[in-house]
């Protein structure tokens, strides 16, 4: 066999540099793929809803529609009854505008890259159009077909025609590139209805620009998903859960959030004190301090936030941080009062209720557990026979 005769360090990077290149050259493959399928199937959903009104349109219409279309040409595959409904249901939410009602624009912040089911995708020409579209649809549908269209089908199940619904989690999709699976479950948490729902004080607080995004980490209720923690839970309890599936906890926080550490300790004048939950906000560039209550909303905790957030700012700010931001989350609060007193504080903060979500532990935690119970075990016996 003849081998390259270069095998030194230039060629390994060369062929790592070509399998990079090939999977990027895959990646557009696809997403190229998916382009002109979603464009097709919204072009096909248009002239569906522009040729019959939709009180004509039967089960039996789509399966002789879907007979002929394949009558005589057998390369024309996957437009079965389900799909050609599915088009015009496609077209219909994004397009048709109850009276009064206009279209959104979908158009991204410039300069970022479109990530769907974490795969870069290539920038889409603004002023690129489908034929057949006007005004503001072509803006649309460029950014639809960034969706894969499963993703689609589960938002025309899920959102029962709610436009705004449905193109808050297609520009989820596109900017944090969540895979089907992960739709649905931010689909599952309500995170449409819980988003921005919080009482805060942001606005008062904040710039314009940074008070939306920081509204973004705030859901009413803030649903941790965690597992292996009790029916009866205290504070540290509930903390060490959140700590254990940060993962989760992360995506439920928003994009570019990292955590830091739980009990972090901040010292000042020779005093330290431990914040629950410190995270760094990286689009707002401001560290996150949640403190996490299992008692019921009390002006004191709002006090006390303020205390660990003017803290944080004194210990841990450097050069181009911005002040940080406070979340207080409780088991219940009331929002009118918890609304008043936000209003008379001038750290930004916001106060929500939370939610458990038990998981069932995946084979690997269960084996975490044994193997660590098993190293309990063996060290106890250990220091028993020492102790003879």
């Amino acid at each position: 066999m003849t081998k390259p005769a270069e095998t030194g360090k230039s060629y390994a990077a060369w062929i790592a540099d070509l399998k990079r290149r090939w999977r990027a050259t895959q990646i557009k493959a696809a997403v190229a793929v998916n382009s002109e399928l979603i464009r097709f199937y919204w072009d096909l959903g248009r002239d569906i809803c522009e040729r019959y009104p939709e009180s004509n349109l039967g089960n039996e219409f789509y399966r002789q529609m879907s007979r002929d279309l394949e009558d005589g040409e057998p390369s024309v595959k996957g437009l079965s009854p389900q799909t050609l409904k599915y088009c015009g249901y496609f077209y219909r939410l994004y397009a048709i505008p109850a009276e009064g009602q206009q279209l959104v624009d979908l158009i991204p912040p410039k300069g970022g890259q479109r990530v769907v089911d974490r795969k870069i995708l290539p920038k889409v020409a603004e002023n690129s159009s489908p034929p057949g579209s006007e005004g503001i649809v072509p803006r649309l549908v460029e950014q639809l077909v960034l969706v894969p269209w499963g993703h689609h089908v589960q938002l025309i199940d899920k959102c029962k025609g709610d436009r705004d619904k449905a193109l808050f989690y297609v520009r989820r999709t596109i900017r944090n590139g969540w895979s089907r699976s992960v739709l649905l479950n931010w689909l599952s948490t309500d995170l449409y209805e819980r988003e921005g729902k919080a009482q805060t004080n942001f606005a008062l607080t904040m710039p314009a620009a940074d008070s939306d995004l920081a509204r973004q980490l705030v859901k009413d209720p803030q649903v941790f998903e965690v597992f292996g923690l009790r029916e009866q839970y205290d504070e540290t309890q509930l903390k060490a859960a959140i700590a254990a599936n940060i993962e989760r906890t992360l995506l439920s926080l928003g994009r570019g959030v990292a955590f830091l550490g739980r009990e972090y300790p901040v010292e000042i004048g020779g005093e330290t004190k431990s914040i629950d939950l410190l995270f760094y906000v990286v689009p707002l560039h401001r560290y996150l301090v949640m403190e996490v209550k299992t008692t019921k909303y009390e002006p004191a905790d709002l006090g006390q936030l303020s205390g660990y957030l003017a803290m944080a700012e004194s210990a841990l700010n450097g050069p181009g941080d911005n002040p940080p931001v406070g979340i207080l989350v409780c088991k219940e609060h009331n929002r009118v009062l918890a609304k008043i007193h936000l209003e008379k504080l001038g750290l930004p903060m916001g106060v929500t209720d939370y939610q458990i979500k038990r998981l069932l532990p995946t084979q690997a935690q269960l084996a975490k557990c044994y193997a660590d119970a098993e190293a309990q075990v063996a060290a106890a016996g250990r220091r028993t026979a020492s102790g003879r």
